[in-house]
This record gives C-alpha cells, structure tokens and sequence, in this order.
C-alpha cells in the first residue's frame, strides 16, 4: 500500500450505565519467532517479529445483569485473539486464498466466543444469560473482511457517502410483542428493542459476513448502538473524513452522544487511508486513560 493508514479507538462509559460494558481492540498480526537459546548472543526468550500480515479492528456490546455485561464483552474480545491466533489462516492469504472459506473461519469465530460465554454462564449464576455483540474488521490490503453479530456497526465512508456494511440484527419491542414472536424474558433490561442474533444466552448464532476492496481516500468505522443511537451517519461522516486528527474526531462524536443524553456505553473505532505518496504506513492504537471512563482492550493471560 502507497499511502498512510491512521487509527483510533475510543470507549466512554455515558451518563447513565453504572458500568462500561462495551469492549474494543486494535491489533497488527505478524508472526514471531521466540528465541530460546543461541550463540549470537540474543538475550533468553527474545522475540522477533516479521512483517505486518493483517489488521484487526473490533468493538463488542456486552449486555447482562449486574457486572456479566462486562464479562461477556471481554470473552469476546479475548475469544477472538485467540482464535486468530490459533485457529484462522490468517498468515496464509495470497492472491489464490478461498475467500468464502475465509469467511467461514471468520464465523466460526464468533461460534467459538459463544461456546466459551455459554459454559461460564452455566458455571457461575451471576453470569446466566450474558450476550455480547461483535463487530469485527480483518484488513488485508486492499481487502477487508467484515463478520458480525448484533446491533454494533461497521460503515464504510467513501467520496463523501457513508455506507452502513452490517445489518442490525434487531427488532423493534412493540412489534416483536404483537407478532409473539418473542416474549417479555427475552429481552434485556433497557430494551427498546431485542437482539435476535448475538454471542451468548445459549443462542445459535448465524453470523453475518462480507468482504471489500478497499481504496484510499477511504474510511472504515465500527462502534456500538451508544454511538448511533444519538449521532447520525451524516455526523459520523463529516468528523471522520475531515482535517483535523482522528482522536479529536473521535472525541467529538463521543462528546456529542453524551450532550444528546449518553444513555448507553460509547465506543468507537475509526480508520483512514490516507494518500501520502510514501511507503511508510502508521498504525497507532489510542484511548482515553480509564480514569476518564475509558476501558481498553483486557489483558489477555500469558500462555
């Protein structure tokens, strides 16, 4: 790629939830070779790494009673590094790669989340019916790999048009109500509305997947319904491909979903491809210090 990609993430928890339940995560893949001993004179255990192989984005809506919002949020997010790094072909894509069995893979990872959320509720009682969202983003350039689940999105904004990529996987609480279709108990606490597809609560997720040839001059965003519930995709498109730097366009769209009442957890990812004429390429991972509401990606244990 002959260009300059910038990114940033940002989670703030609202107004009104007691908790932040959303998750996010910027990550680069490349492989790496640990060195255990050698005569070069490298110390123990060091690592080296290759070249980037892909970019991975992706935001996560944890929903559930007490702090199993948050849990289910964080398995997710920890679900997914995981698969990526042990299970998806990721370090294989070329030009002759199956991309419909990319994407499989790719759903098969929001299964595997499910699988490990599913056995924890069942083990521990405060955790019975956590469900989470997942939006995530694979980059490969020029392609980009999109799978989902829930009400979070993904926009793609291009030649001054923004486009939502994922569909919401809900329906409306008055309508679902009449048709009978789904009963009281199904829907979450705040619920205005009733996921019908998601990670969790013992549901046989279907996740939705799909794939682009990016451009640059292009943007990509990915954010929770706490974000879209209170600024509209005009919005979202003007701060995201103007001038000033990501982080303040980020932080005023938080900001303005905050002013608009901040009834839910606000999280956002936003990326840009920018024309540099260079073959140097940047890739920054940014958030507000958790002192300020902010939840970064969780620590992931070390094998």
């Amino acid at each position: 790629m002959s260009g300059q990609i910038e990114v940033f993430g940002i989670s703030d928890q609202g107004r009104v939830r007691p908790v932040n339940d959303d998750q996010f995560m910027i990550a680069d893949l490349c492989k790496s070779l640990r060195v255990h001993t050698t005569s070069v004179g490298l110390d123990q255990s060091t690592r080296v790494f290759g070249d980037t192989q892909g970019r991975l984005l992706l935001v996560a809506d944890g929903m559930g009673k007490r702090d199993a919002g948050e849990r289910a949020s964080q398995i997710a997010l920890d679900g997914i590094v995981e698969y990526v790094l042990n299970n998806l072909s990721w370090y294989l894509l070329n030009d002759d790669f199956d991309q419909s069995d990319f994407e499989q893979q790719l759903k098969a990872g929001l299964r595997y989340c499910r699988d490990i959320i599913d056995n924890e509720a069942a083990l521990l009682a405060n955790r019975e019916g956590m469900q989470s969202t997942l939006t995530l983003a694979y980059i490969v350039w020029p392609k980009m790999f999109v799978v989902h689940l829930g009400d979070s999105r993904c926009y793609l904004l291009r030649g001054g048009r923004i486009e939502q990529l994922t569909k919401d996987q809900s329906v409306d609480r008055g309508a679902a109500i009449e048709s009978s279709s789904i009963d009281e108990d199904q829907f979450r606490e705040e619920p205005s509305k009733v996921l019908w597809k998601i990670i969790g609560a013992k549901n046989d997720p279907h996740p939705e997947a799909t794939s682009i040839e990016l451009r640059i001059g292009d943007a990509i965003v990915l954010c929770t319904d706490g974000l879209t519930a209170h600024v509209g995709d005009k919005r979202i498109n003007e701060e995201v491909t103007g001038d000033r730097p990501l982080s303040e366009a980020c932080e005023t769209l938080i900001a303005e979903a905050n002013e608009a009442g901040g009834e839910d957890n606000i999280t956002l990812v936003a990326c840009r491809f920018r024309d540099k004429n260079s073959l140097e390429t940047q890739f920054r991972a940014e958030e507000v210090p958790r002192e300020q509401n902010a939840v970064g990606p969780p620590k992931i244990a070390a094998s």
